[in-house]
């Protein structure tokens, strides 16, 4: 058995970290600037981000690889550096980790849609994944999250990718919004055709984070727990981002967040952090109210 399914069997409900890119902002990472070029020119900036999750009580963190694809990365200037960020970005949460958490690879979209609504064909985007999953697996994280995905091609082309570079266990992570008749993605995916999709397509574990605050990843959770068998993975943002004075600002506080929690274990998610907008604060209340809930249902 796998370390993240011993994990879970023994812990029943997880606790995944929280944002990187609002936390990396806090400490100077300015707008268009690539997050992943930290992992080379501020890795102690990088490290203490995963630190403070750890310290926090975390089960699992994730590392600063988010737009680690070879196509967002030429984008950036970085082209030819695939193994270097990535490589790096795995090392740094494995040091913060200090064993006391998992470590899974953060892989994002790459920005690019895939044919026939864009130029990228499905050859070409396994490709491209596959060169980070590779350049991840080098570094021996615990697993690998593809995550904030919108489009169920470019999220099942990603899947193929890992299981075709490395053993490692992977989770698919799509980003939801409430439209006005129902909750999708931006591709017009629903919660439980991606969950139906994504088990087929080999996921070990199928999930949402970003997007949306807790109260709608709540319904996303019920809406996937029916349609698939796998442990669901939820890590919503710290509410509805609003936008003040030209800066995107998210105003859920941990206290609120957390007393939502409840409903979102009873509409089975197993895995539960947070996305843009939470912090270390949040994290860490996160993880005492879930030791608390499933201590009571041990008592009961």
């Amino acid at each position: 058995m796998s370390r993240w399914r011993q994990h879970l069997t023994a812990k029943r409900v997880l606790v995944a970290d929280g944002a990187w890119g609002t936390e990396l902002a806090k400490r100077g990472l300015t707008a268009g600037e690539a997050p992943e070029v930290w992992n080379l020119e501020r890795p102690e900036e990088v490290s203490a981000v995963a630190a403070a999750y750890v310290d926090a009580g975390a089960d699992i963190i994730l590392t600063n690889t988010f737009g680690g694809s070879p196509i967002k990365l030429a984008r950036a200037g970085l082209a030819g550096r695939t193994v270097d960020v990535n490589r790096r970005g795995v090392e740094l949460s494995k040091e913060a980790s200090r064993g006391k958490a998992l470590v899974f690879a953060s892989v994002g979209p790459t920005g690019e849609f895939m044919a026939p609504l864009g130029t990228v064909g499905e050859t070409d985007m396994v490709a491209c994944f596959a060169e980070q999953a590779r350049a991840i697996a080098s570094a021996e994280p615990d697993g690998i999250v593809i995550e904030s995905m919108s489009d169920l091609a470019e999220a099942t082309a990603a899947l193929r990718a890992v299981r075709e570079s490395c053993e490692l266990p992977v989770v698919v992570s799509m980003t939801f919004e409430r439209g006005a008749r129902a909750i999708a993605t931006m591709m017009g995916v629903r919660p439980e055709q991606a969950a139906a999709e994504l088990e087929a397509a080999g996921a070990d574990v199928v999930g949402a984070n970003c997007g949306t605050g807790i109260e709608d990843i709540i319904e996303v959770a019920r809406l996937m727990r029916p349609a698939t068998r796998l442990p669901l993975w939820m890590k919503p943002n710290a509410g509805v981002p609003e936008l003040v004075d030209g800066e995107t600002v998210f105003r859920e506080t941990p206290e609120v967040m957390v007393s939502h929690v409840p409903a979102l274990i009873e509409a089975g998610a197993r895995i539960i952090g947070g996305c843009c907008g939470t912090t270390s604060e949040h994290i860490q209340l996160l993880a005492a109210e879930i030791a608390k809930l499933l201590s009571q249902q041990g008592d009961a």
